[in-house]
């Protein structure tokens, strides 16, 4: 059982009661959670091939065990990097191959003697010109990538090995790799030289799927670097295994609760988790964001994460919201406590959970792995793949070769311009023109909008240049859009978003509508090795998720921004705003 550190959950489900209660005895009846432990993939799929991938999933269930073992040699790796006279660690790395590691920046900060680690996860040219500017010599790079061909994570890595070669006598001696065993990557780590190469191998109960990931290398390895006790992480994970474990009655498994409000809520139409986390915590419900987006939404159904949503008056929130709270007990912030108690008072579902310290983030996600398998469970969506993702990265490399060929990119015509903004649908019959003239930019927009439904929600989808101007107006943009339509909304930045809630854009429930912003590049950088560059890859994520996304037939623009970016945003935001105001939406404080 645990012990006085463990997180507490308290739930106000109300009138929802019944029904997670009903949830919850299915699974107990049905003996959900003995075959979760014993690996029964027949929980999830009755296809033999499929559970044969399952199952080679599932070792997230007994990793504590095995990464037990493997921290003393994690604490030699971080007192070698410092020894060595490196400050800086920088992560290339993608989806659930970082996040954790994001988490842990953000949880735990930088102990004295360990390294300032940040984790880069992004083709933009700006960002990456940025973390340049760090001193070489005492930077570390760590190259993480499950399937050691990742596309983003590669290039990064050519960027910096090349960047090296310039500056160290020992190149490899900068570097390490996280990957599974027998990768590309492991291969390219040894003939390298990489300082470190930390390998999954098949046998040893590691074999899990990069969302699941945060127990293992993946998520310790850069923690060990920023001076985490890794004993004390992992042992909070393992109490928290236990304290789900299928001995624990219903009232006293957290996991059992979170999962069978997931599933039983989702069911009844209240399908957009919303995360409410203290400012020191957000990291962790960008991870909670993926772990729900990718496992949790496809086959035309699913849950819609919300995190980060600027807040709204009670009133202001449809039937659809299912509200989990997370913060330090030790430390609560009152505003966010005040904002939950009349969330509950207004009669939403709310799950409040209180970490005694950060390192109760260990059981929280050992409690949302096992959270997100029932609720799977219960939804009749198999949690561990994510069939649509690779729709993008095809279209993404059909359209690098053809740039490779040309040195361009073909561009349909915009359904709308003006300026410094085009439009692009590729939807036909809304491309303007006929007998009254083609539309003006709010005109368009302003029809993209009327077709929302209720019950939608607007993502913006963002490859801007990553500077601080163009992060606070694509912040705005979503925070105008939600407040003039009254709808859910969600913010996400390009290629980021394509390995986490790419997934739910594709593959879950057709109740998005989606912009998608883009901008020329004004400093490129190149790729060493390649025939392209970092802004032609980026732009080649863009427009491969926009065709994925037509030929799934969501609602999608594409807004590209000419010239100064700064003053084009300007613009759009004017734009957008005057769309929402001449928009009826579907009902403000009625999102369902």
């Amino acid at each position: 059982m645990p012990g006085s550190n463990a997180s507490v959950q308290t739930a106000w489900w109300d009138r929802h009661t019944d029904r997670i209660a009903h949830a919850a005895g299915e699974l107990h009846t049905h003996r959900i959670l003995q075959r979760l432990w014993d690996h029964d993939a027949g929980l999830w799929s009755a296809d033999p091939t499929v559970q044969a991938s399952i199952r080679k999933r599932l070792g997230w269930l007994s990793i504590c065990g095995v990464m037990a073992s493997k921290t003393q040699t994690l604490r030699r790796v971080a007192e070698d990097l410092h020894g060595a006279g490196f400050t800086h660690a920088l992560l290339l790395g993608m989806g659930g191959s970082a996040l954790f590691a994001e988490v842990s920046r953000h949880t735990f900060g930088v102990a004295p003697g360990h390294l300032d680690l940040t984790v880069l996860d992004t083709t933009d040219p700006t960002a990456i010109r940025a973390h340049r500017r760090i001193s070489l010599e005492r930077l570390c790079v760590i190259v993480s990538s499950k399937s050691g061909s990742t596309s983003e994570t590669s290039a990064l890595a050519a960027y910096f090995y090349d960047a090296f070669t310039q500056g160290a006598a020992v190149p490899g001696a900068h570097c390490l790799a996280i990957t599974d065993a027998d990768t590309p990557l492991a291969a390219r780590a040894q003939a390298l030289g990489f300082r470190h190469i930390l390998t999954h191998g098949a046998g040893t109960g590691a074999e899990v799927g990069g969302r699941f990931s945060a127990l293992t290398y993946f998520g310790l390895a850069p923690a060990a670097l920023l001076g985490v006790d890794l004993d004390r992480l992992v042992r909070r994970a393992e109490e928290m295994f236990t304290r789900c474990g299928p001995g624990t009655a219903l009232d006293d498994n957290p996991a059992v609760q979170l999962g069978a409000a997931l599933g039983a809520l989702a069911q009844g139409g209240q399908d957009k988790l919303t995360l409410l986390c203290a400012p020191e915590l957000a990291s962790f419900g960008t991870w909670v964001e993926q772990l729900i987006a990718e496992s949790l939404s496809k086959q035309g159904r699913g849950i819609t994460p919300i995190h980060g949503e600027p807040w709204r008056e009670v009133s202001a929130y449809a039937s659809d919201r299912f509200f989990v709270e997370l913060q330090l007990a030790t430390h609560p912030d009152a505003a966010l406590d005040a904002r939950v108690q009349g969330l509950i008072a207004g009669g939403h579902p709310v799950l409040r959970v209180r970490w005694q310290d950060p390192y109760d983030v260990g059981g929280e996600v050992a409690k949302w792995f096992i959270a997100a398998a029932l609720a799977g469970h219960l939804l009749g969506i198999n949690p561990f793949d994510e069939p649509n993702v690779q729709e993008s990265k095809d279209r993404t490399k059909a359209l690098l070769e053809q740039y490779a060929r040309e040195r361009r990119f073909r561009e349909e015509a915009p359904a709308c311009q003006e300026a410094q903004l085009a439009v692009y649908s590729g939807d036909r019959e809304r491309r303007g023109g006929g007998s009254a003239g083609p539309l003006s930019l709010a005109q368009c927009l302003g029809a993209f909008f009327q077709r929302l439904r209720p019950g939608d929600y607007v993502a913006v989808l963002s490859f801007l240049p990553r500077t601080p101007a163009l992060d606070r107006a694509a912040l705005t943009l979503r925070e105008r859009i939600g407040e003039r339509l009254g709808v859910a909304t969600m913010l996400q930045v390009g290629p980021r978003y394509l390995h986490s809630t790419g997934q739910l854009y594709k593959g879950g429930p057709d109740g998005g509508l989606f912009l998608l912003l883009t901008a020329e590049e004004r400093e490129d950088l190149p790729i060493p090795g390649e025939p392209f560059t970092f802004g032609a890859l980026k732009r080649s994520q863009a427009l491969g998720d926009f065709q994925a996304m037509q030929q799934r037939g969501r609602r999608i623009l594409r807004l590209h921004l000419r010239g100064d970016p700064d003053q084009a945003v300007n613009q759009l935001l004017r734009l957008v705003e005057e769309a929402c105001n001449a928009v009826q939406p579907p009902g403000v404080g009625r999102e369902s």
